[in-house]
């Protein structure tokens, strides 16, 4: 078994160490991707999953916050055979529009200037934006999500929503946050995978 972890924002493929001890008997590989777009990240996600495929074992995906979008943009479903998503984000249009609420950035400024920055250190792009209503997420993956009680990024109601629509299990940590990263957080991550391995 091959499994292959998809960082978020800000992290990198060093962090798929912290999955070795849960998968003794498999061979766990991380990936840096090296763009932070959804057709071109999921292009490199796309490429990293043929070239396990080519070892001629299963592949299992860990994938964080971002990490999950661009996975779910990268027309894998049908070579991976089970999904492990922490914190992720579901809903990319939804919160690229809470993003702009926040900035009071219209529709029609951001369609002007093409980028915006903001204050809180997010680019919003038009071009963006646009990718992603014109290509809706498509996941039929057996999937297990794990969802912190107060991730700011998306709401509960989002989450529980795709979790139904795509037939996920969810867990719900109390008090967890998006970036699971507390002593007590990744313990009850370690443990949620554990559980739902088999």
């Amino acid at each position: 078994m091959q499994v292959l972890y998809i960082h978020g924002k800000g992290g990198n493929a060093e962090e798929s160490k912290h999955y070795e001890p849960l998968f003794p008997q498999d061979k766990v590989n991380g990936l840096d991707y090296q763009t932070f777009s959804p057709g071109e990240t999921g292009r490199e996600i796309r490429t990293a999953v043929e070239q396990l495929t080519e070892k001629g074992e299963e592949i299992i995906l860990i994938a964080n916050s971002i990490g999950a979008f661009f996975s779910m943009n990268a027309g894998i479903d049908g070579l991976i055979q089970k999904a492990y998503f922490i914190s992720p984000i579901v809903d990319m249009e939804r919160l690229i529009l809470d993003m702009m609420r926040w900035a009071n950035v219209t529709e029609a400024e951001l369609e002007a200037q093409g980028v915006i920055h903001t204050e809180f250190g997010e680019d919003l792009s038009w071009e963006y934006l646009s990718y992603v209503r014109n290509h809706p997420l498509k996941w039929n993956v057996p999937t297990q999500i794990l969802y912190g009680e107060k991730d700011q990024l998306t709401s509960l109601a989002t989450m529980k929503d795709f979790a139904e629509k795509h037939h996920a299990g969810l867990t719900v940590m109390e008090n967890g946050e998006h970036w699971f990263h507390t002593e007590e957080q990744m313990a009850f991550l370690d443990d949620w995978i554990f559980v739902t391995k088999f």
